[in-house]
């Protein structure tokens, strides 16, 4: 028997525990109204603190956005020196109500892309919160579900573990989100389908939610409906329905 069959299958909730979400859409939402990208991701902010408000009203326990992905260095140079001076600002600024609602922040991925500046600002914002426990709220940035994979295969070789003892479980505890419970609802807005590199592993028995709604656009009625997307949902994680339907 596999170690994966041999996990605890996660309890069905009409709530997603854990919903993740890819921020789609900010750039083409700017240039629909003849706007500069920047305004874009401006007012994604503005969207994502909505969405924040709403999971923790609703009792969602841990929520985990793509912000920034290692593939997105690519992008022009002014868009990503803009996105960094964003990503700053929203450190300095928006922390405190985090922390004032008792949520939790956390960052993951590879911080020594970031300047000196905005590394000590995660590190200071991720300590001010530490033990807040309404909602666990992380940003992906500069990460990639296969950067992820990679790091935590070289942590377990660092630690001299044998071939015959790895196993899906020992990987798994050296992910980035090794303390999350997995993902119950994945949501990507602006119309893709696909997963970007986010959470590779993770995402395997994800509910996946796609929306043609721009991210600007996303707001707490939108959530909802991917909610009840993912209540309508029969999550058997490799049973019949006949024994899902026999153990709730």
């Amino acid at each position: 028997m596999s170690t994966l069959a041999k996990q605890t299958i996660p309890a069905s909730t009409d709530v997603p525990r854990h919903i993740a979400i890819i921020m789609d859409g900010n750039g083409r939402w700017a240039k629909r109204r003849l706007m500069p990208r920047v305004a874009g991701h401006r007012k994604g902010v503005e969207a994502l603190r909505g969405v924040i408000r709403a999971c923790a009203e609703r009792g969602v326990s841990h929520l985990t956005v793509f912000a920034f992905s290692s593939e997105n260095w690519r992008r022009p140079q002014e868009e990503v020196t803009l996105l960094m001076e964003l990503f700053m600002r929203a450190l300095e600024n928006e922390v405190a109500r985090l922390h004032e609602n008792d949520i939790r922040f956390r960052v993951i991925g590879d911080l020594s892309g970031f300047s000196g500046r905005i590394q000590a600002l995660i590190r200071d914002a991720e300590a001010l919160t530490r033990d807040n426990t309404r909602l666990t709220f992380t940003v992906a940035a500069n990460y990639g579900g296969r950067w992820d994979i990679v790091q935590a295969v070289k942590k377990l070789m660092a630690a001299g573990v044998a071939a015959e003892a790895l196993d899906e479980v020992a990987l798994a505890q050296q992910l980035s989100m090794a303390e999350a419970p997995e993902p119950d609802l994945f949501i990507r807005t602006g119309g893709e389908q696909r997963i970007s590199n986010f959470l590779l592993w993770q995402l395997a028995y994800t509910e996946l939610y796609f929306t043609d709604a721009l991210w600007p656009d996303f707001d707490a009625a939108a959530l909802e409906e991917a909610i009840a997307s993912y209540r309508a949902r029969e999550r058997r994680f490799g049973r019949t329905s006949e024994q899902v339907k026999a153990a709730s």
